[in-house]
């Protein structure tokens, strides 16, 4: 049907949804502009989940319905941009739209299943959530040993885990559903620097991810760049892009997370 175009192609931005504008969390009653949470935001696909295998089958779908080639197994080592970057390998730039639109259509049915959360994810989510929950967030709770705050805190701050993500929501949202995952926000359609809209309008003080996207974010909405290296870049390539914390993966989370949260208390 396509072919591979053979010009140089600026893809279109996924469209945004309008949201409110940007604004740190609501206030605590009677504590001025003070937000109520720490909050922490989470890339997904290769962050807390393995998405490769999903996004595979769902290209191999595409690929048979459109007649077109595409070289799946290359396009899943290069994730990280919007979808229509990849796309616009394969398909002219008049097909790119309404190819996106199919390939989200047919994802629920072959992407979902076939990925796994990555190792660490759903602790990493818990850590952060259980920050502020009291003693019964140490030992065997969620956040694991050290992960409450101290008495005088308990109350007044507590840890929010947002998903901030290139992918299209709903799909996200599903992909957190089946692994049982439940971060206290999800926001799609947003990449690189646009993802600092969403920790802002958060107030994230922490941003994890594994592309260098991820970091440019991270730094342009002003929060910690934590990186970990489970994607397609490198822990020399997180560090190169401005990262102030990289990790092999989500594994180690947890414990810096202690090590973070000890220093604020």
């Amino acid at each position: 049907m396509s072919t591979m175009s053979s010009h140089p192609h600026q893809p279109p931005q996924p469209s945004q949804r309008p949201r409110p504008a940007p604004r740190r969390a609501d206030p605590r009653p009677g504590t001025g502009d003070a937000p109520p949470f720490l909050t922490v935001g989470f890339d997904l696909d290769m962050t807390l989940i393995d998405s490769r295998p999903g996004i595979k089958a769902a290209y191999q779908a595409l690929a048979a319905e459109t007649g077109t080639f595409i070289d799946a197994d290359l396009a899943i080592t290069r994730l990280g941009p919007p979808l229509e970057q990849e796309l616009a390998h394969w398909f002219p730039d008049d097909q790119i739209q309404p190819v996106g639109d199919r390939y989200r259509a047919l994802y629920p049915t072959h992407a979902i299943a076939p990925t796994p959360a990555l190792p660490g994810a759903r602790e990493a989510i818990a850590a952060v959530r259980g920050y502020g929950t009291g003693p019964e967030a140490g030992g065997a709770g969620a956040g694991g040993e050290g992960a409450g705050v101290d008495a005088g805190r308990v109350g007044a701050v507590r840890g929010r885990a947002i998903v901030v993500t290139a992918k299209h929501e709903p799909n996200a949202k599903l992909h957190l559903a089946h692994l049982g995952i439940e971060p206290d926000a999800v926001v799609g359609w947003l990449w690189a620097e646009a993802k600092a809209e969403a920790l802002r309008e958060y107030g994230a003080s922490v941003y994890v991810g594994d592309h260098v996207g991820d970091v440019r974010g991270a730094r342009t909405a002003g929060a910690l760049a934590v990186a970990v290296a489970t994607g397609p870049c490198d822990a020399d390539e997180l560090r190169a892009a401005g990262a102030d914390v990289v990790l092999a993966d989500l594994t180690e989370f947890p414990a810096w997370w202690r090590s973070y949260v000890s220093e604020l208390a």
